[in-house]
């Protein structure tokens, strides 16, 4: 470990390779290249610390120094004990920023980091999952009253604050990032179903085509998911509590069924539903020999590890996030990345393309809450209808595609309510 007065970092001797990564990531994010740009001039985040809990990335990193260049103070820390790309982490410290992450952190490690980042008792907070928002609000209640507002990148962070906000409990507004369609239709859609697969397959090595793979889940996440492994030829199932994305599972073309039934012809098993308890013991009773089974939610609770250990006999390490656990029996099943996200833990997360519009859209509600947000009530906000169409409109731009507009005339027809027949 490396550590400084402002940093700990797993190696500070990796900073030339993260600087290579990150550079490739910010040749690939033009949308929140040109907001750095525009903010350099005007300055919109002058005077505000933004403590950030979010995954330590290389699209992570063309976020904080977007952030920096807007005229903020920034501190990091990862969102997840497996998701920080070490060599991204140690270029953020060697660089001078203030970042406190590593790949394989223990509980106690983890909420450390995130305590580090609240030493310079921010204005501001950035989150994905809703952990340094909730550490603020039961260990350190005394620095929301500095807090203007936070955002919150994913669909469990966002459950939690609202669950906070009807409770009557949240301390300062908080911006839903995750709810914007600039995010779910493309982040969740697009880059967790690429990711996730990314992840399997890196663990793995394991042919899809063919495999009976079941997706626990049919969200944004769980639909993105379930249309590539699809793609790469495998026979997909859906398993589903709520009957509306399950019948849209159906509609799309997929097997719905019950998970008891599912546990029995699965080959691979992803859960994406931010539940816990998903795959549980009488599940992996009826599993196949060889069964896969992974989680791309943001917590390791959606797999009841405790019940798959209970039945092992033996445990051991295929390669690197691939445990095998042989069962009384004889029987194996193979967990991946213990249960954490793996598109984070066994793969690099998102693509930078899709990131570009998730983080963009971070940093303008930042922004928006820099400029706003002290007089917001404490509840949960959805980004705005517009800025989703002027965030599109600008990724549009940048990647050189043109669209039609409306005419006078047609616009005089849109809104017309006598025009009929």
């Amino acid at each position: 470990m490396d550590a400084g007065e402002r940093y700990t970092v797993a190696d500070l001797s990796l900073a030339e390779s993260g600087g290579l990564k990150v550079a490739w990531a910010r040749s690939r994010m033009p949308a929140l290249a040109a907001l750095r740009a525009q903010a350099e001039k005007d300055q919109p985040l002058a005077g505000q610390r933004v403590a950030g809990c979010l995954h330590v990335t290389k699209e992570t990193a063309v976020l904080i120094e977007t952030i920096e260049a807007a005229g903020a103070e920034v501190s990091w820390s990862g969102c997840n004990p497996l998701s920080t790309q070490d060599e991204v982490a140690a270029w953020l410290a060697a660089e001078g920023y203030s970042v406190y992450a590593w790949y394989g952190q223990n509980n106690e490690e983890f909420y450390q980091s995130i305590d580090s980042t609240l030493d310079f008792k921010p204005t501001l907070t950035l989150d994905d999952g809703a952990d340094l928002i909730y550490r603020v609000h039961a260990e350190y209640p005394e620095l929301a009253e500095g807090v203007i507002g936070g955002t919150e990148e994913t669909t469990t962070g966002v459950h939690r604050l609202r669950a906070m906000g009807e409770a009557g409990e949240l301390r300062y507004p908080v911006i839903a990032v995750n709810d914007a369609s600039t995010k779910w239709d493309f982040d969740n859609v697009h880059g967790t179903g690429q990711s996730t697969l990314d992840g399997i397959i890196r663990a793995t090595s394991v042919l899809l085509a063919g495999k009976t793979f079941v997706v626990a889940g049919y969200g944004h996440c769980g639909r993105g998911l379930a249309n590539r492994a699809r793609g790469m030829g495998a026979n997909v199932v859906i398993t589903e509590v709520d009957p509306l994305p399950a019948l849209k599972a159906v509609m799309d073309g997929f097997r719905v069924m019950k998970m008891d039934d599912a546990a029995a012809i699965g080959d691979v098993f992803c859960t994406a539903t931010g539940m816990k308890d998903v795959l549980v013991g009488r599940h992996f009773d009826s599993m196949k020999e060889g069964a896969i089974i992974c989680n791309t939610g943001h917590y390791d609770c959606e797999i009841n590890i405790p019940d798959l250990e209970q039945r092992a006999s033996r445990v051991y390490t295929i390669r690197e996030n691939n445990e095998a656990f042989e069962l009384d029996g004889g029987r194996t099943i193979h967990l991946l990345a213990r249960g954490r996200l793996v598109n984070l833990a066994a793969a690099e997360g998102h693509p930078s393309e899709v990131m570009d519009m998730s983080f963009a859209n971070q940093f303008l509600a930042l922004c928006r809450l820099a400029a706003e947000g002290k007089d917001y009530d404490n509840i949960v906000y959805d980004i705005s209808a517009e800025q989703d169409s002027e965030l599109a409109a600008l990724k549009l731009a940048a990647e050189g595609v043109s669209i039609d507009s409306l005419t006078a005339e047609q616009l005089s027809y849109l809104n017309d309510y006598s025009a009929g027949t």
